[in-house]
């Protein structure tokens, strides 16, 4: 598959996500092999919109940082690092670049110009609420 394809899928996809568009599963394989921090590793269609579902109740808006991002392709397999933020539901404004700052790093594979596998790595704690490993890997709790 041709680079510039992969890359148009992938950023298709974070636009999809950013509006909100429940369209975005159309991007994926019926088996993809999914993972995310805090929810596991999935496979199929039902369990990555599963996992939609879940994180969208949590959340008001996303907003991903696309101009931003690092891309590296590397045949079928695209990485994308980059920032995100949004709204929570309760308000919370994420990240607070001070202990949150957003930063994630997506994994794609494709099959036949779909994603049949999408590994994302990120902090889950959008809101900076784990206060006790917060405190400790800031240095700020007393052993």
């Amino acid at each position: 598959m041709e680079k510039d394809v992969l890359v148009k899928l992938v950023i298709e996809y974070f636009k999809k996500v950013d509006a909100g568009d429940v369209s975005y599963p159309d991007l994926f394989s019926e088996e993809v092999d999914f993972f995310f921090p805090k929810f596991g590793r999935a496979k199929g269609k039902d369990s990555l919109v599963e996992f939609g579902n879940r994180i969208g109740s949590s959340l008001s808006s996303i907003w991903h940082d696309i101009d931003g991002f690092n891309i590296t392709v590397s045949g079928n397999t695209v990485i994308v690092e980059g920032q995100e933020g949004g709204v929570m539901s309760d308000g919370i404004v994420w990240p607070d670049n001070k202990i949150s700052t957003g930063r994630f790093c997506s994994v794609f594979e494709f099959t036949d110009h779909l994603i049949s596998r999408m590994y994302v790595y990120v902090d889950p704690d959008f809101a900076s609420l784990d206060v006790e490993r917060i405190a400790i890997l800031s240095g700020q709790h007393q052993v």
